[in-house]
């Protein structure tokens, strides 16, 4: 006897939607070699003179949130196309609907300096919008096309739940293999990356032989 159900389905209106997703932004910099070498300059030596601050990091060195105050014009140029970065991803909500743009951004920003075994542990940054980190240095990776760790590491904002009920289980959808796990960037020279503050992240150990620089902010209203 035949199965009186023979299902199939339409090829030409099925489709995966993805709800609920979180950005990461990747925005390389054209041509950064003189702003990353003057930031570089900068850091180190305002780092050479001003200990650490102790908040996530472990080891390495991390500036006071005063970043923009000593950076120079190097520094203000990353922090301006920050916020333009930021203005042209957000919009405000009114009664007559989403009005793109932004309002006056407070920024509060810093820098780090990693070396041999440091990182820093997972975190969220409270009372702000949008976070980022630009690399200004990853301490020789892209010279000998080693990745020597220091991966951006970002924790399922689902949190365990995803994965809580069967671990080994996953679902095999584009995007969605690390539900209630971690993802991962590997951090590139001159490239500027954005996200939510509320994303909980922290950066793996660096094992390089050199000097991972970097720059964090906030943007809050």
């Amino acid at each position: 006897m035949s199965d009186p159900f023979d299902l199939s389905f339409s090829k030409d209106q099925f489709e995966t939607q993805f709800r609920f997703a979180t950005p990461f932004v990747i925005a390389p910099l054209n041509d950064p070699e003189a702003l990353n070498e003057a930031l570089k300059t900068t850091i180190l030596a305002h780092a050479a003179s001003n200990p650490s601050v102790q908040v996530s990091n472990h080891g390495g060195w991390q500036s006071q949130t005063d970043f923009a105050d000593w950076s120079g014009p190097a520094g203000k140029a990353l922090l301006d196309i920050a916020r333009k970065l930021a203005d042209g991803l957000t919009a405000v909500q009114t009664p007559e609907g989403l009005v793109a743009g932004a309002p006056a951004w407070k920024v509060n920003a810093w820098a780090n300096v990693n070396r041999d075994g440091h990182g820093n542990h997972p975190h969220h940054h409270p009372a702000a919008f949008w976070s980022g980190v630009y690399w200004v240095d990853v301490g020789g990776a892209e010279d000998d096309g080693e990745p020597h760790g220091g991966e951006f590491e970002m924790h399922d904002p689902r949190g365990v739940l995803p994965a809580f009920y069967a671990p080994r289980l996953r679902y095999a959808l584009t995007g969605c293999l690390s539900a209630g796990g971690q993802d991962f960037f590997t951090p590139r020279g001159g490239v500027l990356a954005l996200f939510p503050s509320w994303l909980v992240h922290g950066v793996r150990p660096y094992t390089g032989g050199g000097e991972r620089i970097s720059i964090a902010f906030n943007l809050s209203v």
